[in-house]
């Protein structure tokens, strides 16, 4: 299982992410963007996946997979 960052432009877009990921049983939460990650906005959504998530109902930034503490963006 892979760990995951989404990065948004709004607080309200993480918050809608955040929910859409619980309702479909995704432990996920939020968290402070990672000083190594740009964004928008300064909240992220930080989950355990098996591949990317995109819900076509968030303004999603950027997803970034983390391995060894660093971050890669994986979606755009």
């Amino acid at each position: 299982m892979n760990k995951y960052i989404a990065t948004f432009f709004s607080h309200y877009d993480a918050l809608i992410f955040f929910s859409l990921l619980k309702e479909n049983d995704i432990v996920a939460k939020l968290a402070p963007v990672p000083r190594k990650v740009s964004a928008s906005c300064g909240t992220c959504v930080a989950f355990d996946y098996n591949s990317v998530v995109n819900f076509p109902d968030c303004e999603i930034e950027a997803i970034y997979v983390e391995t060894d503490g660093k971050f890669s963006e994986v979606w755009i």
